[in-house]
C-alpha cells in the first residue's frame, strides 16, 4: 500500500517499487448524483410494475414525470442497475454447454407437511444508496423463512452461506425431501448432501434437488 506520509520515499518511488501509475494513486471513483439515486428509484419502481419496458418507454415514463432525461443516460442507469426488459427471447430455453438439469419434482406433489420442501430464490432491494442482493430459503408448507443472507454482489457465496444456515436449522428435526429453486441451486453443504449423486436427481431417495427450469 502507498503510504503519502512515508518519512523516506515518495509516492512516486512507492508507486514506481510497486509498478503502479502515480496517477492511480490520486483517483477517487466518483458516486452517483442523488438525482440519479431518485431516479434509479423512480426506475426501479417502474420496473416492479412493467418489467417488460425497455429504456425507451422508460424514458417516456421519466419524462411524463418532469425529468429532463435522455435515452442514454436510462440506459446507462439500467445496465448500472443490471435490469433489461423481459420479453420471450430466442433459444432462451437452450442449456448451456455442460449445463446440469434436474428434474421437475413438484409437479403435481401434494405438499402436506414441514420439511417435505424447500425453496430458495434471489431477490435485490432498495437501500438509501444502492441495492442489496437477498437470498433466502423457505419451507413451503409452513412459509417459515429457515435462513436468509445479504450480499451487495451478486455472486453465489451468500447463497451458500444461506443454505448452510438453513441446514444448521434442519438438523435440529430433519432433512428436506426436496430443495427447489427456479435456477439450479448452488451444491449443497455437506451436512445436507446425500451418500450418492443419483440421490439428487432422483425421485425415489430421501433427498432430492429440483429445478423449475427442467
Amino acid at each position: 500500500m502507498v503510504d503519502s506520509k512515508h518519512a523516506v520515499l515518495s509516492v512516486r518511488w512507492q508507486c514506481e517499487l510497486m509498478g503502479l501509475n502515480r496517477a492511480s494513486f490520486y483517483y477517487q471513483a466518483t458516486s452517483e448524483s442523488a438525482l440519479n439515486l431518485h431516479r434509479m428509484r423512480l426506475i426501479d419502481k417502474q420496473y416492479m410494475r412493467t418489467p417488460f419496458y425497455g429504456w425507451p418507454k422508460r424514458t417516456a415514463y421519466l419524462r411524463r414525470l418532469g425529468y429532463a432525461i435522455n435515452g442514454k443516460r436510462v440506459r446507462r442507469l439500467m445496465r448500472l442497475m443490471d435490469i433489461q426488459a423481459i420479453y420471450p427471447r430466442k433459444n432462451s430455453r437452450a442449456p448451456g454447454k455442460g449445463h446440469m438439469r434436474y428434474p421437475y419434482l413438484l409437479r403435481n406433489l401434494p405438499i402436506t407437511h414441514v420439511n417435505q420442501v424447500w425453496g430458495a430464490d434471489i431477490t435485490y432491494a432498495p437501500m438509501l444508496r444502492g441495492f442489496i442482493y437477498l437470498a433466502a430459503v423457505i419451507d413451503w408448507h409452513s412459509r417459515y423463512v429457515l435462513a436468509w443472507q445479504l450480499s451487495n454482489t451478486l455472486d453465489g457465496i451468500f447463497c451458500l452461506d444461506a443454505l448452510r444456515r438453513s441446514a444448521r436449522v434442519s438438523l435440529r428435526s430433519s432433512t428436506p425431501t426436496t430443495a427447489h429453486s427456479s435456477r439450479p441451486m448452488p451444491s449443497p453443504p455437506a451436512c445436507l448432501q446425500p451418500t450418492s449423486r443419483s440421490a439428487w436427481t432422483t425421485a425415489a431417495v430421501p433427498s432430492t434437488t429440483s429445478s423449475a427450469n427442467a
